[in-house]
Parts: structure tokens; C-alpha cells; sequence
């Protein structure tokens, strides 16, 4: 019977870091687990030494069979972005953690962290890291070589986040510790130790747009404005797609992206794809994502071509279809995940009644609402009301059981 496995966390100091009792269970122990910078700390170590590289589900199928005693070290406090997560799941472990690197830096800049939001790049995409962090007081970021405290300078004034001042941590508890403040700017042109923690602490306002932003704010094509979802029509959108914090989003037709920016503001933790047939649309698209913080993945195509590649999506917003409506039906209706929503806009009554056979053709059931909007417009000293075209938003959501 496999026996249980202690997983201790370590700091960068190395033994220094440890209590007595980890050390004598260390000693104790007959096969040690463990990257090569920790294993480093135990160079008189008795027992066999396993080095984890690459994956862990090897390692996990080697300890599953292990019947010595075994101790798994990990940096930090395992469970905090660390491999702890991952083994829990798949072997019995007593864990044992050390002070992660956040509350370590924190420590260094003498402020309490209990309010902070806590996030990583460390080995994954920076994408959407913009609308996660944004308006936010304090976070920390787990980094690496890659994506590295310069990189990530570079990355947020890219979002215009002038108003954040960035501590950087490099080393922390090991002799080459440093620790450092620096505006962004700064920060873009310096070089930092691979293993670092960065703490961003708002000085200064930050933008603030509340849901159903002004249509004027977007950039939009010239001469001939209009081609956007206007804001009452978006707003009523937005809420029938019923999205969640960490909703995967498509946006089909995005021009000048005003939905896929309101959506990534809604769905900070998830994730937003969108995907625009003219070139200079997107171009427009994509300077109104970085004027409002969001960073969505863009792709120039005409749907379907280009929805391969995005991930499954828990909601779909279809701005238009170009005269494709069954192909892209097709691919939305079967991709989207389980109690998904679909949204798609249309200003004709043909459109609708293809639309609403289509849906029900695919097992998906309607609801349609016609949204007739009118604005006050002055007129000398009086107010008059403007008509814009009617929308009918169409929302799909698959019946139950198809």
C-alpha cells in the first residue's frame, strides 16, 4: 500500500527555511522529489534524489507505485500556485507549507495583503491579465523569465495603467535578496532575477466606465459612424447572454469591439474571442480594447472561418452573420457548452424568421425581444425624440435533454 507522502515547502534560503522536524523527516526519508534548485540545498542527502522536470503526471504515476518513505519538496507554500494543487488531487499527501513569496514581499514592504488580489504569469499567457487587475488597489504577481517584471511594464502601459507603482521582490529570503520601487516606466528598461514576485499599488485615479458605455467613446469607422451596437440595444445584449466572472465569450462580427469590451468588464476571469471580416473595423477594434482595458484575442476572418480555434465558449454574441447564418449556427449551436446562451441581433424581419427556424431546427429554444429605442434630441429651446432602427435580440439556449 502506498504510504503517505509529505510535500514541505521550502524557501529560498534552503534549510534555513525549514522547522527541525521537516529537516529530521527529510533525513528520515528514502527517496527526496524535488526541482533541481531544491534538491541543491541537499547535497549530503543519503536517500535516492528524483528531480521533477516537465510535467507531473509521470512523477505522479511513479509515486502512485512508490512504497519507501518519500518527500516531495516544493517552493513556498505549495498550494499557492505551486504543485500542491495538482498531487493533492492524485496522491494522499500531508502537506507542509513555508511562507509563499507574496506574503514574504508583502512583508518587505511592511503592508497587509489580506485585501490584495492575487494573480500569476508564471508559465502561462499575460492575456487578459489588463481586465482582471484593472481599478484594483493592490496585487500581486507571481512572474517568470518569460513573462518578467520589464515585460510586464511594457504590457500594462500598453493599457494605459500609468497610475500603478511596482515593488519588485527578487530572491526573497536568499542572499542575493532585493527588493525594489519603480514607476512603470522605469520599470520596462530594467532586468530582474528570475524568480521575483511584483506588487502593484494604485497612486493615482484610474478610468472608470460603468455598463452601457456612450457610443461616442468608441473610436468607430469615419466618415460613416453608426457601425456599433448602440448602448441601450448592448446593454440588453449583455444581459441576455447572462454572463458569469469567468465566462468564455465569442464575439461574432465585433467591428468596433463595444460588446467584446463590455463583456470582458463583466467576464474579468474568463476569457473573450473576437473575430471581425474588415480590416479597418478591427483595427478600430482593437485601439478601443487597449483605450478601455480589455484584452481580448482578435482575429481578422469571416465566421465561421477563424471559430476552430477558439475555445469552447459558455456565451456567443452574433453582431451579424454576413449572409452566413446555418454555417455559423452551426458551429456556435455545437460548441457551446452546457447551459450556454447564444445572442444574435438582427433588423429584419426575413433575418428573423431564419434565425428562429434555425435555432429550433438545432434543438434550441428563443425568446425574442424588440427593442424600439428612441433618444431625446434638442430642438431650439424644445426636446424631441429620435428613432434608431429597431433590433430584435434573438436569445438562444438549448432545450433541455438535446
Amino acid at each position: 500500500m502506498t504510504k503517505t507522502i509529505k510535500l514541505i515547502g521550502i524557501g529560498d534560503d534552503g534549510r534555513a527555511s525549514l522547522l527541525p522536524i521537516y529537516e529530521k523527516w527529510i533525513n528520515e526519508s528514502e527517496v527526496l522529489v524535488g526541482g533541481k534548485r531544491h534538491l541543491s540545498f541537499f547535497q549530503e542527502y543519503k536517500g535516492e534524489t528524483w528531480t521533477i522536470e516537465g510535467g507531473l503526471t509521470s512523477l505522479v504515476e511513479r509515486l502512485q507505485s512508490e512504497t519507501r518513505k518519500v518527500v516531495v519538496l516544493a517552493s513556498g507554500d505549495p498550494l499557492f500556485y505551486g504543485i500542491g494543487s495538482f498531487l493533492s488531487s492524485k496522491l494522499q499527501l500531508e502537506i507542509y507549507p513555508a511562507l509563499s513569496s507574496v506574503q514574504l514581499a508583502f512583508a518587505r514592504m511592511g503592508e497587509r495583503w489580506h485585501d490584495a488580489y492575487l494573480t500569476s504569469v508564471h508559465g502561462r499567457s499575460m492575456t487578459g491579465l489588463a481586465q482582471r487587475i484593472d481599478g484594483r488597489e493592490k496585487i500581486a504577481i507571481l512572474t517568470d523569465s518569460e513573462n518578467s517584471p520589464n515585460k510586464l511594464a511594457s504590457y500594462l502601459l500598453s493599457f494605459g495603467m500609468t497610475e500603478y507603482k511596482a515593488f519588485v521582490a527578487e530572491n526573497l529570503g536568499g542572499e542575493t535578496e532585493n527588493c525594489r520601487w519603480f514607476d512603470l516606466v522605469e520599470m520596462q528598461d530594467e532586468s530582474f532575477s528570475p524568480l521575483n514576485v511584483v506588487i502593484l499599488k494604485k497612486v493615482d485615479h484610474n478610468p472608470v466606465w460603468p455598463i452601457g458605455i456612450e457610443d461616442e467613446h468608441f473610436i468607430q469607422r469615419k466618415p460613416l459612424k453608426g457601425l456599433i451596437t448602440k448602448k441601450e440595444v448592448r446593454t440588453l445584449s449583455l444581459s441576455a447572454l447572462r454572463l458569469k466572472e469567468n465566462s468564455v465569450v465569442w464575439d461574432i462580427g465585433t467591428c468596433t469591439g463595444s460588446v467584446a469590451i463590455e463583456a470582458g468588464k463583466i467576464a474579468r476571469e474568463g476569457s473573450v474571442f473576437a473575430i471581425e471580416k474588415n480590416e479597418a473595423d478591427l483595427a478600430n477594434c482593437r485601439e478601443n480594447l487597449a483605450k478601455f482595458r480589455v484584452d481580448a484575442t482578435t482575429v481578422q476572418g469571416k465566421a465561421p472561418e477563424g471559430l476552430a480555434n477558439f475555445p469552447d465558449p459558455d456565451a456567443v454574441f452574433i453582431g451579424g452573420t454576413g449572409g452566413g447564418m446555418a454555417g455559423i449556427l452551426d458551429i456556435c449551436c455545437s460548441r457551446l457548452k452546457q447551459n450556454g446562451r447564444i445572442v444574435l441581433n438582427v433588423v429584419t424581419i426575413e433575418n428573423l424568421a431564419e434565425a428562429q427556424t434555425a435555432f429550433k431546427e438545432r434543438g434550441f429554444k428563443t425568446e425574442i425581444t424588440l427593442a424600439q429605442i428612441s433618444r431625446s434630441q434638442p430642438i431650439l429651446n424644445l426636446t424631441r425624440f429620435e428613432g434608431l432602427n429597431p433590433v430584435y435580440i434573438i436569445a438562444a439556449e438549448r432545450v433541455e435533454g438535446e
